[in-house]
């Protein structure tokens, strides 16, 4: 498809320089490098270019600099990128975008990629009257964020996380990394609710523990002491220099809903992420899409790939179907993968589930099949079997007929009559497969850098990196194919 022969690009504005936003521009360079089609214009609040906010936890662990986790600014003439500015309202009929410094840009397609930000509970001290967070306590959402944490948590010092899910554990354990005294606070019966089932929070907890977490699961926070620490429901006073607020998000919508388009937890989108006005289209965390994926990475540069294909015209019937997330917990020395669904009751009709429960180990490992289907699975120090089961997951393959061999990462003869499966992606976020990979490094990129640049593998929530490390070693062992 070409375009009109005199037609001038559509201008399309982009709200929010955030990993999604950020992606979205990429994909419109790469789709059209001469900007012949579209125009895009992107403007973010934060003063300094796009970066993958997944991997803060590793800028607190010691793993990564603010550097190392900036994303790719498009170097073409049909995309230009403002930071350091505020979109404050939409006019949708006119079809602007007010900036607060005092200039709007017009628009023929306008995308949100405005993500969220962290929610404060309502605990006395944890916020200032103006809703910025009190003495001592910060979020994790920015790098500014990340500067106020380093700040406050020398070596040696107490630290209280709040909230005992993905991002408060990492941090948990990147703080311990640093020497800090550490304790989670989750007011769920267990850490990782959503994620993982009570006996497998049981053993992490353990394995936290182990590492010189205190964990305190089933406990609200009732107060913030600065200089003093946090008090609990029952009374007791956890010490802390410093409070990190992991409890979850909202979705930026204000902009939207001002501007009187449908919004609920997230904007409202259909399977094209259009909103309920045709010109406005919502991606990332601060969609709300029927199937799901706010607050992942992965949907979320689904999502700004398919509105990329649709607005510059390449696939303009493209739709987005919704989510199957996997939750992979980035911390140094303990592997954990989780997906689909966990909390089934082992009974429920026609669900089949296996068990490995190793405490003393600290490994535990639940699937649940449905029709001889992968619907779910936790595994906890098993690497080798969460590599395989998350493929059968992804493929929708029939499982192999001995499921314990499968849990323990032995080899299992395929079922009769399987034809051949769909290469699952190795690095889910970026949708790159081991034969992506393979031909990467036939085309010189030997190491996990060069793979990141050449295919985006480990670019996302970084859960990949022992996978593509692994099959960068094996590759090591092979003699170089000629590249024809």
């Amino acid at each position: 498809m070409s375009t009109v022969q005199g037609a001038s690009p559509r201008q399309i504005v982009v709200v929010g320089n955030g990993m999604v936003g950020a992606r979205f521009a990429e994909e419109v360079a790469r789709l059209d490098p001469a900007g012949e089609r579209v125009h895009v214009r992107v403007v973010g609040t934060e003063p300094h270019a796009a970066y993958n906010r997944v991997l803060l936890s590793g800028i607190v662990a010691g793993d990564y600099s603010a550097d190392q986790i900036r994303l790719p600014v498009p170097d073409t003439p049909g995309v230009t990128v403002r930071t350091g500015v505020t979109a404050t309202a939409l006019d949708t009929e006119r079809r602007t975008v007010a900036l607060d410094d005092g200039t709007r840009l017009d628009y023929d397609e306008l995308v949100l990629a405005t993500g969220a930000r962290a929610a404060f509970p309502p605990i006395t001290g944890a916020t200032a009257a103006d809703g910025a967070p009190g003495e001592g306590v910060t979020a994790l959402r920015d790098l500014a964020d990340c500067q106020r944490l380093l700040a406050l948590a020398r070596p040696g010092a107490p630290v209280v996380v709040l909230g005992g899910g993905v991002l408060g554990l990492e941090a948990a354990r990147g703080l311990v990394g640093r020497g800090a005294r550490v304790s989670v606070v989750e007011s769920s019966p267990w850490i990782m609710r959503r994620q993982i089932d009570q006996p497998a929070a049981k053993i992490l907890a353990d394995r936290y523990s182990a590492l010189g977490v205190a964990v305190h699961s089933w406990r609200v926070a009732s107060r913030w002491i600065p200089g003093t620490g946090l008090e609990l429901d029952d009374g007791r006073v956890l010490p802390g220099d410093a409070l990190v607020v992991t409890a979850g998000v909202r979705g930026n919508t204000e902009l939207a809903r001002d501007a009187g388009i449908g919004v609920e937890h997230g904007i409202l989108v259909d399977d094209a992420l259009t909103t309920s006005d045709a010109r406005v289209h919502a991606i990332g965390d601060c969609a709300q899409h029927p199937g799901g994926g706010a607050g992942l990475v992965q949907p979320g540069w689904e999502q700004a790939g398919i509105l990329a294909r649709r607005l510059t015209g390449t696939a303009p019937h493209a739709l987005y179907a919704g989510a199957r997330p996997l939750t992979r917990l980035k911390a140094e020395g303990i592997e954990l993968t989780a997906f689909g669904r966990v909390h089934e009751d082992d009974d429920a009709d026609g669900l089949e589930t296996v068990t490995i429960s190793d405490p003393y180990g600290g490994r535990y490992a639940k699937l649940s099949v449905r029709e001889e289907k992968v619907v779910g699975a936790v595994l906890l120090g098993f690497p080798e079997a969460a590599a395989t089961l998350s493929q059968l997951f992804d493929t929708g393959a029939p499982v192999p007929a001995d499921r314990l061999a499968l849990l323990q990462g032995l080899p299992t003869a395929a079922p009769e009559g399987q034809g051949a499966v769909a290469e699952a992606p190795v690095c889910r976020c970026n949708a790159v497969t081991r034969t992506d990979i393979e031909h990467a490094w036939l085309d010189g990129a030997r190491t996990r850098e060069a793979i990141a640049e050449t295919t985006r593998a480990t670019t996302g929530c970084g859960g990949c990196v022992r996978d593509v490390n692994a099959l960068l070693a094996g590759m090591g062992t092979q003699d170089p194919a000629p590249v024809g």
